[in-house]
């Protein structure tokens, strides 16, 4: 991958945006199905898990795991 000044500058401001409190993809894999769970009971996981939700915002790999992980469960919930 060749260095461009706009993915330097991207990369630096991801830096500037990292939070001490932050969770890696680990972390937040393991919490996906509880935040999955509490957003089809209609409850905020947003407000209850924010580190997860901050790490969805800034991980495409694990929103994408998290979307799938919805898109099945409410295929579980819906009738045949």
């Amino acid at each position: 991958m060749k260095l461009t000044n706009d993915l330097l500058k991207k990369m630096i401001r991801m830096v500037k945006m990292t939070r001490s409190d932050e969770i890696g993809c680990d972390e937040c894999f393991e919490d996906l199905h509880q935040f999955a769970e509490m957003k089809l009971a209609g409850k905020s996981p947003e407000e209850a898990m924010p580190l997860v939700k901050d790490h969805l915002d800034r991980c495409g790999s694990c929103r994408e795991e998290y979307e799938a992980l919805l898109d099945a469960m409410e295929g579980l919930q819906s009738p045949a």
